[in-house]
């Protein structure tokens, strides 16, 4: 079960290098980790354009989960460091024992949600909806994913 978390983890790990060794300048920060509250994971943000960026999650709820997403963000006029965004990944479920006896799935994923980085704060703050489907059982369709981020902007 080990080495089904730590292949999607290598190549992750892989992606957010080849990405970072990319000088691409988002509106207001390029990366930024943290945590997101519910069901509680670990995030990773990072712009790989202007208005794109990918999301890491590992979550540990029920098992280990990691997710993926690929999200879109769009200007809120008046609002200079409010954006909202959308976005659509995957994720590989690993159940403990107690549910789903212990199985793994993966999945699809859907996101929307809203962006704040404060200016002049080492701080990002969003709240979003994360829509998902574990796909040959799990969950089945979940539509109670949903959060609070509380990131740390490291450049």
């Amino acid at each position: 079960m080990l080495k089904k978390l730590l292949i999607p983890l290598f190549f992750t790990f892989i992606l957010s290098a080849e990405l970072s060794a990319q000088k691409v300048e988002s509106s207001s920060y390029k990366t930024a980790i943290g945590v997101k509250f519910y069901p509680g994971a670990i995030s990773l943000k990072h712009f790989i354009s202007k208005d794109r960026c990918i999301e890491t999650l590992a979550y540990s709820w029920r098992g280990n989960r990691l997710s993926g997403l690929y999200e879109k963000y769009f200007a809120i006029p008046d609002f200079e460091s409010l954006k909202w965004y959308a976005g659509a990944g995957a994720h590989v479920s690993l159940y403990d024992k107690n549910y789903y006896n212990g199985a793994s799935f993966i999945g699809a994923d859907a996101v929307l949600g809203l962006d704040y980085k404060p200016e002049g704060l080492p701080l990002n703050l969003s709240l979003d909806w994360q829509p998902s489907l574990d796909l040959g059982g799990g969950n089945g369709f979940s539509a109670n994913w949903a959060g609070i981020g509380v990131r740390f902007v490291i450049e």
